[in-house]
């Protein structure tokens, strides 16, 4: 006598009893919650609070001042140029970053032992201190005492962060070169999620390495470059310490980004109610972006990798 199966989702409610998804228990979640609440909503409600007020940062006394510092940011002219500049950078480091980013993750992502190495060496950018590669180019691009003079090419040997255009240029060849190596290892992770016989099957088909790479690699990346592009645009919005140490915001406002703009009206000028404006800008321009990405991506986080076909 055969005993058959019982269906699916009847299995399914006899393994849970209350019929439903489980609950997260609320001790788990609660550490979590603490610090962003701590780290996250405290410090944003006060830099609210502090834009509509006028303080100079040193003295006690915070006054009032309702909509003035709003209307003062609003209506100067740098504001404006420092929004484009900022988005500037993080256009033209996201054209840069993304493309070399996606081959050398699908580089990395072979299964080859030199490559391993290769890893941990592409990877040492990101380990050095945004200051220092600031100091170290800084110091490789002088006109004078730096590269171009010491090998005697009169290609490098111009004036690179004393004219506007070619300092904005350095600016994301360093910032790339940087944070290249973070976004290949997230592609590389992601091409490595994706079933060898998917593979197997293209190169049964015929399909050479180029075909395979936009037919099924890149659409099943959609996720991952979506998650990466979202890390990018929105780390792009917080670049202060290795433009302040680069160029300073110079040649004139040439590479003066929001971020910069912020520290130097609130710790230079003294006008923290001001500098809280432009704070508060700063979240919700990347918040929106942060948003724009993900509706552009079609799907929540929690899809898998695979719909990218």
């Amino acid at each position: 006598m055969t005993v058959l199966a019982p269906p699916p989702d009847r299995v399914a409610r006899s393994s849970n009893p209350t019929g439903g998804r489980s609950k997260p228990v609320l001790w788990m979640v609660l550490p979590a919650l603490v610090m962003f609440t701590a780290f996250g909503v405290i410090p944003l409600v006060g830099v609210l609070g502090l834009s509509f007020t006028q303080w100079d940062g040193i003295d006690d006394a915070i006054k009032p001042a309702g909509l003035d510092s709003w209307t003062a940011v609003l209506t100067e002219p740098g504001l404006l140029h420092a929004l484009w500049v900022t988005f500037l950078v993080m256009a033209l480091s996201w054209v840069f970053q993304t493309p070399m980013s996606l081959l050398i993750g699908v580089f990395l992502a072979a299964h080859k032992r030199y490559r391993g190495f290769l890893a941990v060496l592409y990877f040492i950018p990101l380990l050095l201190s945004s200051a220092a590669i600031a100091i170290t180019f800084s110091a490789l691009l002088n006109p004078n005492f730096g590269l171009g003079a010491g090998l005697g090419v009169e290609l490098l040997n111009q004036d690179w962060l004393g004219q506007g255009n070619l300092a904005l240029g350095v600016l994301v060849f360093v910032v790339s070169w940087q944070f290249i190596p973070f976004h290949s290892l997230i592609y590389q992770g992601g091409i490595r999620q994706i079933p060898t016989s998917m593979f197997e099957a293209a190169e049964i088909d015929g399909a050479g390495k180029i075909r395979t790479f936009f037919s099924i690699t890149l659409p099943q990346l959609k996720y991952t470059i979506i998650t990466s592009s979202t890390l990018m645009v929105v780390g792009s919005l917080t670049f202060f310490d290795l433009i302040f140490v680069l160029t300073g915001g110079g040649p004139g406002d040439s590479t003066r980004v929001l971020a910069l703009e912020m520290y130097q009206t609130g710790f230079k000028a003294n006008l923290m109610g001001p500098a809280s404006v432009i704070a508060v800008i700063l979240v919700l321009v990347g918040l929106g972006l942060a948003l724009l990405l993900r509706r552009l991506g079609g799907g929540s986080s929690s899809d898998s990798q695979l719909e990218g076909a």
